[in-house]
């Protein structure tokens, strides 16, 4: 295959490799011609051979890639694939139509692997750095860039340097510190100046569950200011192919038209068996080593379309880089004879464990040969414990993670074992990086839209907004952060959330401190006097430890308040929501109601995965205006979209929602004197509030 060579000592190897092989060297002893370490892991530690590749044929460098553009690019769709890695998406985007004209990593020995299996540069760079971005945008401007592809890290920020992230996007600043924590700001700066068509990021679901989705909604709300129609979505890796269990988060942004059309999901599943069963066996003895750079192969009778797909253009009757590490002895004890697929740690014999079986429980795991994998991850390159073969008393070989991670057996990976596991661990498996470009493939006939789309979400986030103000003038004001709700009055909202007060008790308590800034005795007390039960007066008496306490109440302390107050979780997030904090309140009738407008049973499934990515959808980001959202969002649930009989015609969502109920012509109003106006419904019965 193009890009493999016979295997050989690398050359000119940088300093700072040459220093640290040279004191591995000095720790390690000549056993059985080859090189072991000795120490405590009660194994030889073994230093695989270094694999050196030989770059693509219609690999380029910086300085011919206009001549590059003029032949081998010349007619194609092109891609840039940031943050690249060994090329994991750039296969995947391949796959689905695209040529890679530029991929771009920081990894030297991922870019050795990306630039022996495709065309294009593979650009050694710190995207953190401007100057390197400038760089490369100015390399791009001689080329027609329709698909920008990545995956950069992206850490949850908190919530206090999240005003500061979001002025910095929406002003085109550039941020005096370190950029390496935040390289999603670097992709973005490249996507902003660029301006491809189609806009492909792929992720761990931590970017966006573990802060409310901050990053990823500001990331769309950039997005459709420069006109693009954007979709995030959760996806389970299984669902195209991947035979392991791996969740990512997929943002799609695309500038010609607001459409995301994914292929079907798979029926069922491929298991490990059908994924790597054909395999060669190697029945490791504890003594000598596992596998080999190459090795006969030979192909099933009825092989399963999961390997006929791995081996086309793999050469015949050979598999490459079927080798692991060895295991210590009483490892491959354990392995052989205590455990199956379902053991814990904790239930291998106490005289095996070298862990604490409470700290490490599941320190080891077995795979099963009729499930999926885990998730292959990273940490495979330290040791692959987490990946115990179904039968072997080993772990998985380079070539048996790469399957699971659907690299085709074609594909090389340069450096050493470890080298490569680690670039495997860390690639977006090529099959799911398909499923997700060919949802952005161009339609026939239709051009990006030369101004940018206006697309529906942020129709529907601005006639919300629009209801909201409105709202926030009238009745319902205490539902909605605004100038009118005090802190004294969200404390108070949110501790009376649980006793649901009528809608006229709660005016009634909440008329003297609507306007107040602090807690003083008196205003206390007559808080006391208006509770109308026993269970509001127990709630409103935990306000008593910031009774005058005129400090306390004070703007820049007011995230104080829910800890000085001891309130429970889901009354400190209402708390925050009402004095204009912008999260995502997930409760369930929020859920409901985003559910409904996206189609979605996510509200009854999935609430803490796919039932927030159906409110980053309606809630967005943008100042005041994002808190503002998903608190008309909850009142909106609270008020017409119930569970059982929504009152369609009253919403102010109704004409995008897609699942009306057949009481959606029911309108519900009250007469002047208090009493409900009886209605009919759709079916001719009577119903009344």
């Amino acid at each position: 295959m193009p890009g493999v060579r016979e295997a050989r000592p690398r050359r000119n190897c940088c300093f700072r490799e040459c220093v640290r092989d040279l004191l591995v060297l000095v720790r390690l002893v000549r056993v059985g011609g080859c090189a072991v370490e000795k120490g405590k892991y009660g194994v030889p530690l073994e230093r695989s051979d270094y694999l050196p590749l030989e770059r693509h044929e219609e690999s380029c460098s910086p300085e011919d890639f206009r001549k590059w553009l003029k032949t081998h690019g010349k007619g194609k769709r092109l891609a840039v694939d940031l943050f690249s890695g060994a090329g994991g998406l750039s296969y995947g985007v391949k796959q689905a139509g695209w040529t890679v004209a530029a991929a771009v990593d920081f990894d030297e020995r991922a870019l050795e692997t990306h630039a022996a299996n495709f065309p294009g540069m593979s650009l050694h760079m710190d995207l953190g750095n401007p100057d390197e971005r400038d760089r490369l945008v100015e390399l791009l401007k001689t080329a027609d860039i329709d698909l920008i592809a990545g995956g950069p890290p992206c850490q949850p920020f908190s919530r206090a340097g999240r005003s500061k992230i979001r002025d910095l996007v929406t002003n085109h600043k550039r941020d005096p510190e370190d950029l390496r924590k935040e390289l999603w700001r670097a992709y973005m700066d490249v996507v902003t100046r660029v301006r491809p068509r189609a806009i492909l990021m792929e992720n761990v679901p931590d970017m966006g569950l573990g802060d409310d989705f901050f990053v990823v909604r500001t990331i769309e709300q950039h997005l459709e200011d420069l006109g693009y129609a954007t979709q995030v979505r959760l996806v389970d890796a299984w669902h195209y192919g991947v035979p392991q269990h791996r969740k990512r988060l997929i943002l799609l942004a695309r500038n010609d038209v607001e459409r995301f059309d994914w292929q079907p999901k798979q029926d069922g599943f491929t298991n490990l068996r059908e994924a790597i069963g054909d395999l060669p066996g190697l029945n490791p003895q504890p003594t000598e080593r596992v596998g080999k750079r190459e090795m006969p192969y030979r192909m099933p009778e009825a092989p399963s379309a999961f390997v006929e797909m791995m081996r086309k253009g793999a050469p015949e009757g050979l598999v490459w880089d079927h080798m692991t590490r060895r295991v210590r002895d009483d490892d491959w004890k354990i392995f052989s004879e205590h455990m199956d697929s379902k053991t814990l740690y904790s239930d291998i014999p106490e005289e095996f464990r070298r862990y604490s079986a409470e700290n490490f429980t599941d320190k080891y795991k077995k795979l099963a040969w009729g499930e999926r994998s885990r998730s292959i991850t990273a940490h495979i390159a330290k040791d692959g414990y987490w990946y115990i073969h179904p039968d072997e008393p080993r772990t998985l070989t380079v070539r048996e993670a790469a399957r699971v991670q659907t690299f085709p057996d074609w594909f090389r990976f340069a450096g050493t074992r470890s080298d490569a596991f680690r670039q495997i661990g860390n690639a977006v498996p090529p099959l799911l990086g398909k499923a997700a470009a060919e949802a952005l493939a161009p339609m026939e006939g239709v051009q990006a839209q030369l101004g940018g789309l206006q697309p529906h979400w942020r129709q529907v986030r601005e006639e919300l907004v629009a209801w909201a103000r409105e709202r926030r003038n009238g009745d319902d004001w205490c539902h909605l952060p605004g100038e009118q709700m005090s802190q004294l009055a969200a404390a108070v909202i949110a501790l009376l959330s649980g006793a649901k007060p009528s809608a006229a008790q709660l005016d009634e308590i909440l008329k003297d401190v609507r306007w107040r800034k602090t807690l003083t005795s008196k205003a206390f007390q007559n808080l006391l006097e208006a509770a109308p039960s026993e269970k509001v007066r127990t709630r409103l008496e935990r306000l008593a430890p910031l009774v005058d306490d005129v400090a306390a109440w004070q703007e820049n302390r007011r995230l104080e308040i829910p800890k000085r107050l001891a309130l429970k979780p889901a009354e400190a997030s209402l708390y925050r929501l009402l004095v204009g904090e912008d999260l995502l309140w997930v409760g369930q009738g929020a859920l409901r109601v985003a559910a409904r407008l996206n189609d979605s049973d996510a509200d009854r499934t999935n609430r803490l995965s796919d039932g927030r990515v159906n409110l980053v959808r309606l809630v967005g980001a943008g100042g005041e205006d994002a808190p503002l959202r998903m608190a008309a969002l909850r009142l909106i649930s609270n008020t017409v979209c119930s569970a059982r009989e929504p009152i369609c015609s009253e919403c102010p969502l109704s004409k995008h929602c897609k699942r009306k109920s057949d009481a959606s012509d029911v309108s519900m109003t009250t007469k002047g004197n208090g009493e409900s106006e009886v209605k009919k419904r759709g079916d001719g019965k009577q119903t009344s509030a």
